[in-house]
């Protein structure tokens, strides 16, 4: 007996320890890809972009208090047309450098398409002026990631609620591109998620629950985001029978739909506009 017991007590530790160790993986590998999308930034700044084109129908653009998180009001930036009536509604989640002016020129030229869209805030008023500033808020997040969930949860029902939304996606870039697919896990009833370059799930069993239709766009020179990975997201999405669009740009790396950064790759941001529009329409309106 008392042998028995001692090799119980010696598989449990095996197991408490596999656990923990299992765990110090996971923590790794978050910071892991922070690393390696810092090092895709790593001679960026976040300056205008070529989001900064007009948008196609006038628009109107007012700052909303859309949530509150941990005992804090949540701010975004919502861009609508200017005509009257109901729009459906688009989520924008913004790349690691926050919600900046980059990220708002982009809701803009969105509405002007004919969306009421949200700008969302998950760094708290806070943007980064420095690839190594941004490397700590997207830590802070993803430490925290139950009141990133809170924060866009709350930022749909609004799109619903509020503004009457007769059905609603999310886009993101980068950052913000992980956190579209986040988004279309968290929140089944979403119609439609476009992911820039953002980190991805390969996981059947994680993805199972996946409802929302998805556009991933891509660059085949994206060390952040590597094709085998962008591959495998793909493939789990087919085997599970999701609708799934997947791109990828031969000639393009991390943020290439950046004009901020050195791997700006203007025929490749131009195509995948189109795509994205295209997609959004369908799934949308």
């Amino acid at each position: 007996m008392k042998m028995y017991i001692r090799s119980l007590l010696h598989v449990l530790l095996v197991a408490l320890l596999l656990i923990t160790t299992l765990q110090g993986c996971r923590g790794a590998n978050s910071v892991s890809t922070a690393n390696r999308i810092a090092a895709e930034h790593r001679n960026d700044q976040p300056l205008a972009t070529a989001a900064t084109t007009e948008p196609a129908v006038p628009i109107t653009i007012k700052q909303v208090e859309y949530a509150t998180v941990n005992g804090k009001t949540v701010t975004g930036y919502l861009a609508r047309p200017e005509a009257m009536g109901q729009f459906p509604g688009l989520l924008t989640i913004h790349e690691w450098w926050g919600l900046n002016n980059n990220i708002q020129a982009m809701t803009r030229r969105l509405a002007g398409e004919g969306y009421t869209v949200l700008a969302v805030d998950l760094y708290s008023g806070k943007t980064a002026e420095s690839p190594g500033n941004a490397r700590q808020l997207v830590q802070t997040v993803m430490q925290n990631q139950k009141a990133a969930q809170s924060n866009l949860q709350q930022a749909y029902e609004y799109l619903a609620n509020e503004r009457q939304a007769p059905a609603i996606g999310v886009i993101g870039w980068c950052f913000g591109g992980g956190w579209a697919l986040q988004t279309a896990l968290l929140l089944p009833k979403l119609d439609a998620a476009v992911i820039y370059y953002g980190e991805l799930v390969t996981d059947s069993q994680a993805l199972k629950k996946l409802e929302t239709p998805v556009l991933g766009i891509f660059g085949a020179k994206d060390q952040g985001i590597p094709v085998e990975s962008v591959r495998s997201f793909e493939t789990a999405l087919k085997s599970l029978g999701k609708t799934a669009e997947i791109y990828i740009y031969e000639n393009a790396g991390h943020a290439f739909a950046n004009s901020s950064g050195d791997r700006y790759v203007p025929e490749a941001a131009a195509d995948a506009w189109q795509k994205t529009t295209g997609f959004l329409n369908q799934h949308l309106k």
